[in-house]
């Protein structure tokens, strides 16, 4: 297959590229395209074959159900049983946003769409080139993330280009995106409502609408949990991951700057190439073959931004292990630590 490239301004839309990819979507083609969480494979949500397509060209488990995107909040009437008034509270408060909400699904939601299951995960894009695409394709879209299953999650058209070329029909490149990790997914399917996947829209905000939002034990797990069900992706099979071996130390700052010091050397000394992930206050402590920086403790939405990137950056140094610093659970820092915790396959090192 080859595949098609199309570069648009967001900022200056033209109809014409997205037209192109709507097309391929409305023919049960695969289209990744930008949101302002991380790039997502796009296929027509009400068409099981090319949703199966869609989960062929990642090598996505089929029991991973992907998200609905839709371009309006009345939409979702036709794809769900029910709206709750706690939904309704959300949609009004977050979309369009990086909130995925999940509902009991209707029957025109085929069971591909969502991996069997009896709900379904709905949001609203807030980006420009998502929104004319859903709008042109005329169909609301499932899609995942647009890489390969298990790898870090493309922040750039460049990322998907490197997973996905001749796998997929057309790429949107539409730059890099803003938030830069997944959105945050919340079962409204159960009462009280549960917080299934940190992301985009942080659990301290969604509590001050809703009050009584549990966190599901996955997101903060610090290992491997036997899900029997997974009504969201991101929270089984291996996620977010790089080639190299990844560890993520956590505790005190200080601490943490000796324990990785002492990692690195370890790895020296037996002639394996080491990366390591800091932080602003922390990057000129370190000695090690690649060193960069997420960004500034203080500064959590620029650490989510960069997260990704970094990941890939560092695997392409080919380094054999990445040692990366644990930063503050607030905000933005809750799914931080989720896809850190996740991309080490959970080979944490505490210290105090």
């Amino acid at each position: 297959m080859k595949t098609l490239l199309l570069k648009v301004n967001e900022e200056n839309l033209d109809p014409a590229k997205i037209q192109i990819a709507a097309e391929i979507i409305q023919r049960g083609g695969l289209v990744a395209f930008p949101t302002e969480t991380v790039y997502g494979l796009g296929a027509d949500a009400l068409n099981p074959k090319a949703v199966l397509a869609l989960f062929e060209a990642k090598r996505r488990p089929l029991d991973n159900p992907p998200i609905v995107h839709i371009g309006d909040p009345e939409e979702v009437y036709r794809l769900v049983e029910e709206v709750p008034a706690k939904a309704a509270l959300l949609m009004d408060k977050f979309w369009p946003g990086p909130l995925t909400l999940i509902f009991k699904r209707s029957n025109i939601v085929p069971k591909a769409t969502v991996a069997g299951l009896d709900t379904v995960a709905v949001r609203i894009p807030k980006h420009k080139v998502a929104l004319e695409l859903i709008k042109q394709s005329r169909c609301p879209i499932a899609a995942p993330s647009a890489n390969l299953a298990g790898k870090p999650s493309p922040t750039t058209a460049q990322h998907v280009y490197e997973d996905l070329n001749g796998r997929v029909d057309a790429i949107i490149d539409g730059g890099s995106t803003n938030i830069g990790v997944e959105s945050t997914v919340v079962d409204l399917s159960i009462d009280p409502p549960m917080l299934l996947r940190p992301g985009g829209a942080p659990f301290e905000a969604l509590k001050k609408v809703l009050g009584d939002l549990v966190l599901h034990p996955f997101v903060q797990a610090e290992q491997e949990l036997l899900l029997q069900e997974i009504r969201s992706p991101g929270m089984k099979h291996k996620h977010y991951a790089p080639k190299a071996d990844v560890i993520l130390v956590e505790g005190d700052v200080q601490a943490v700057i000796a324990e990785i010091g002492k990692l690195a050397e370890s790895y020296r000394l037996k002639d394996e190439k080491v990366g390591i992930l800091a932080t602003d206050e922390t990057q000129v402590v370190y000695k090690a073959d690649v060193v960069k920086s997420l960004g500034s403790r203080s500064n959590l939405r620029a650490v989510a931004q960069s997260l990704f990137r970094l990941l890939r950056e560092v695997d392409a140094e080919n380094v054999d292990v990445i040692i990366a610093e644990g930063v503050s659970s607030e905000g933005l820092g809750l799914a931080v630590m989720n896809r850190l915790r996740k991309a080490s396959g959970y080979n944490i090192i505490k210290v105090m």
